[in-house]
């Protein structure tokens, strides 16, 4: 990336890092950790055209998301959700391929939120 003077670095953490999640601390100081490795790598990368920003996502209809609740995705409340639905993995996929365009060029050690308001940062 330092080579073609651009890159882009799309990181993956959790909403939980907002909200805290009882009985996984581990996976939520993860998540930490990813958020600041991210702030960190943009301040270190700017100066080579390197964006590095990173999207928490909040729950989302998958495998591991059933693995949650129990096997049962309907199992989850949405009632705290402004947009009052599951996350869908394409909805992470929209916001990935946003950062990973020439449209975010100018966005650079951010934390994105792609949880249907449920936590608002």
């Amino acid at each position: 990336m330092k080579g073609q003077g651009k890159g882009k670095i799309i990181n993956i953490a959790s909403e939980t890092f907002f909200t805290g999640s009882h009985g996984f601390v581990h996976y939520v100081a993860s998540k930490g950790g990813v958020v600041g490795v991210t702030r960190a790598l943009a301040a270190e990368l700017g100066p080579f055209n390197i964006c590095v920003n990173v999207v928490a996502v909040g729950f989302t209809e998958t495998e591991a998301g059933a693995a949650l609740v129990g096997g049962d995705v309907a199992k989850y409340d949405v009632s705290r959700t402004p947009l009052a639905r599951l996350g869908q993995p394409g909805d992470v996929v929209g916001m990935v391929s946003f950062l990973a365009s020439d449209a975010a060029d100018f966005i650079t050690g951010q934390t994105v939120l792609v949880n249907g308001g449920r936590f608002m940062h």
